[in-house]
């Protein structure tokens, strides 16, 4: 236990520009998350910040389909030791950096402390080189998904109109608040018929919970639907690149801007997977 105190301690003072970490989950699975995830990471990146792009979905996870990348390792290998973290990166589309999930990794839990400090120094050892990482998490308000969404320093919220959906997004805030997550929460409607109608989606969800929850959840954009993105998920390819003029991907760039500018200097020099590992372990 020493040892592995003097370690972390280390490792923390090795940190000289720890990334900005931005967690994009849900309440409810089906509204687009991970489509938002893909393209919002290769956005930033053509705006020259390295960006490492993380599948947290540890049991159903999905990004190398949507980035049309052949994942033959993952996260699995490198807690188990069978490769390194440079073996289990797949360099994406622009450049982003992609550590794809897998299945069956709800075992994280049984880890033992020598592949917890192997799994934690491989992974801080990215976020010390990298500028962004966004974090596609799973779906629903889970001890893995909260774990995520808690370490990140901005959260974004993906809802749709629908009511179900808009009952997820608030209870997922209303979890982040009761934890006393002091980083920025947003809302991003997807899906939208009209642009007016996801504002007016956005402001349902966010003046309940400043009156309920006395937080302020700041406005990430709409979505409205499109068919092109339809398209380019089966041509598996992000639709910022399949259609790069369509007003979807102008969207989702003019998104990663907001985004961009709303990321502020970290919270604290504690890095991000140490505090995802502490909470799972």
């Amino acid at each position: 236990m020493q040892s592995e105190t003097l370690y972390l301690q280390q490792m923390m003072e090795s940190h000289v520009r720890p990334a900005n970490v931005l967690a994009i989950t849900s309440g409810k699975g089906g509204v687009g998350k991970t489509n938002i995830a893909a393209n919002l990471a290769i956005c930033l990146a053509a705006s020259r910040k390295k960006v490492l792009l993380v599948d947290a979905d540890l049991s159903l996870g999905n990004l190398d389909v949507v980035m049309n990348i052949n994942s033959k390792y993952n996260i699995s290998h490198l807690i188990n030791g069978q490769k390194s973290i440079e073996e289990t990166i797949h360099v994406g589309p622009v450049g982003v950096e992609v550590i794809c999930g897998a299945s069956g990794l709800e075992e994280l839990a049984n880890i033992n402390e020598f592949q917890r400090l192997r799994l934690l120094k491989e992974l801080s050892r990215l976020q010390s080189d990298t500028d962004v990482i966004v974090i596609d998490t799973a779906a629903g308000i889970s001890k893995s998904v909260l774990g995520f969404c808690l370490a990140a320093d901005h959260v974004l919220v993906v809802t749709t109109p629908e009511a179900t959906a808009m009952t997820d997004a608030y209870a997922m805030i209303k979890v982040l608040v009761g934890n006393r997550f002091d980083g920025r929460v947003s809302l991003i409607v997807n899906m939208a018929e009209t642009i007016a109608e996801g504002k007016k989606t956005y402001q349902k969800i966010a003046n309940v919970a400043r009156r309920f929850l006395n937080t302020q959840v700041y406005d990430a954009g709409v979505l409205a639907k499109d068919k092109r993105l339809t398209y380019a998920v089966r041509l598996r390819k992000p639709v910022v690149l399949a259609y790069p003029k369509s007003q979807i991907a102008s969207s989702l760039a003019a998104l990663a801007v907001k985004l961009s500018n709303g990321l502020a200097a970290r919270r604290d020099d504690e890095g991000f997977f140490k505090k995802v590992v502490d909470w799972f372990f």
